[in-house]
């Protein structure tokens, strides 16, 4: 497998080296939330972490299935949801090959695509449609993570890799997903970089 492997990602957790981790949810999920963008329904979240925007959904009335192959990612996020008192579904999965009893209403997209190696966003993108019913949401945030040896020599450089709006465009196609017009919302994030946060609809 290309990029990171579950045992990279233990080993992050092992270690406390989880700079990726606000501490919270996301504020641009809050705000969609908050504005009433998004309403209560069966949605997913893939590379649910330690679990904060998994708690925050829940807590709000949502039916969630946290995904996560990294076995401290599902510890924590069960010990969060025990913690205060929230019921969500946390699988331990490979998001290539999981497949849910039923589509979903929505999917939340924070952090796992960026966290994977590029050679599998075409196949993860492919996932994610699967996963969806017919005029449903992905709930996305893009993370643009620009490294001048990407630009320079052409090196792919990650975790996080650099979502860069072109290549999201092509790999979330027109013909499958409705796209808003820009400009996205921009959201800060450690390190100087920052996430492009915008819904795409399933088509």
């Amino acid at each position: 497998m290309a990029g990171p492997t579950p045992a990279f990602w233990q080993e992050r957790f092992d270690k406390k080296e989880t700079g990726w981790d606000r501490g919270g949810p996301s504020p641009r999920l809050l705000a969609w939330l908050e504005e009433g963008a998004l309403q209560p329904c069966r949605i997913a979240v893939p590379g649910c972490g330690r679990g904060w925007e998994v708690a925050e959904l829940a807590q709000r009335g949502f039916e969630v299935t946290a995904i996560d192959y990294t076995p401290a990612a599902v510890q924590q996020t069960r010990a969060l949801l025990d913690a205060r008192a929230l019921e969500a579904t946390v699988v331990q999965a490979d998001v290539l090959s999981y497949q849910p009893e039923q589509v979903f209403d929505a999917v939340y997209e924070q952090t796992c695509l960026c966290a994977l190696h590029p050679d599998h966003w075409f196949g993860y993108a492919q996932q994610l449609h699967r996963w969806l019913k017919p005029g449903a949401a992905l709930w996305v945030m893009f993370m643009q993570a620009i490294r001048p040896a990407a630009t320079e020599t052409g090196l792919i450089e990650g975790p996080p890799y650099h979502c860069d709006i072109n290549a999201m465009r092509a790999l979330f196609t027109a013909r499958d997903w409705e796209w808003p017009k820009p400009p996205y919302a921009k959201v800060p994030h450690s390190n100087a970089l920052h996430e492009l946060g915008l819904r795409l609809i399933r088509c």
